[in-house]
């Protein structure tokens, strides 16, 4: 967060997002954080990225109509990121 408040970039942690479908809520997703109201960041601390991970970022770009995601892995020793993700949503 730190660092997104140097470069002046409005970011807003655990931010609440209810789930539409067909207009009807559907349940509640906190986004890790989000950037400039348009990126969704998600931060894992596990031992290895899968696919399963960017295809759940990808379910929750889709429900909340956003693009872009990033997705990072703070397990290893190295920052382990696979990003950008998108959703489609265009």
């Amino acid at each position: 967060m730190i660092e997104l408040e140097l470069l002046e970039l409005k970011a807003i942690q655990q931010y609440p997002i209810k789930v539409f479908y067909k207009g009807k809520v559907v349940g509640d997703y906190i986004a890790d954080i989000i950037v400039e109201d348009e990126i969704t960041i998600e931060l894992k601390s596990i031992e290895n990225l899968n696919k399963i991970h960017e295809e759940q970022l990808v379910n929750y770009l889709k429900a909340i109509n956003k693009e872009v995601g990033l997705l990072f892995n703070f397990g290893k020793e190295i920052l382990e990121s696979a990003c950008p993700v998108d959703s489609g949503n265009r």
